[in-house]
């Protein structure tokens, strides 16, 4: 899907402009997306498996729901949207935990697609069962739980496992590091 979206400067500053997702991309133009991962009391993290049809890591496990955030909308609101969205999953603006944002600058397709984004990174729990969830077909493949020991095993191997998007190595361990500070308040 095409939808506009706010554009922002290299620091992240609002530029007052919007253009379609397909613009940004071709031209390079900043904008945020968000990134929700879900965890459980159970020392779990929840990964979403990319679709067979993105352009970008097919098939790569990744955080638990992300998107654009449309033109005018909120952070919060596009992490509640896309999580609904993407998973099935309804959450309440209070559940959610902003623990960060990260710049995230690649080329892909052949230097066709620049994306220049600012994640706008939350955690939340997962009070559901695994099964309660309803991936969204065009979007994710598949859904599992993993421990944060899995976790850790699978990204020392990232470059070689063909598992997690091998260059977000270091945004996966912040991940990892934020859900354990809030699993220890």
């Amino acid at each position: 899907m095409d939808e506009y979206i706010d554009i922002v400067t290299a620091t992240g500053e609002p530029t007052g402009k919007t253009a379609l997702k397909s613009e940004a991309h071709k031209n390079g133009w900043y904008h945020n997306t968000i990134h929700l991962w879900l965890y459980t009391k159970n020392d779990e993290i929840l990964l979403q498996q990319r679709s067979h049809k993105k352009v970008i890591h097919p098939l790569l496990w990744d955080v638990s729901a992300a998107g654009h955030i449309d033109a005018g909308e909120t952070f919060a609101d596009a992490a509640l949207r896309e999580t609904k969205e993407e998973i099935g999953l309804t959450l309440k603006p209070e559940e959610l935990i902003k623990v960060g944002t990260k710049l995230h600058e690649s080329s892909y397709a052949n230097g066709t697609i620049q994306d220049n984004e600012f994640h706008q990174v939350y955690i939340a729990e997962l009070k559901v069962n695994l099964s309660d969830l309803k991936p969204q077909e065009e979007e994710v493949e598949a859904l599992k739980l993993v421990t944060f020991d899995e976790f850790e095993t699978l990204l020392s191997q990232s470059e070689t496992n063909n598992h997690f998007i091998p260059t977000n190595k270091s945004y996966y361990s912040f991940i990892l590091d934020a859900i354990k500070a809030q699993l220890e308040l």
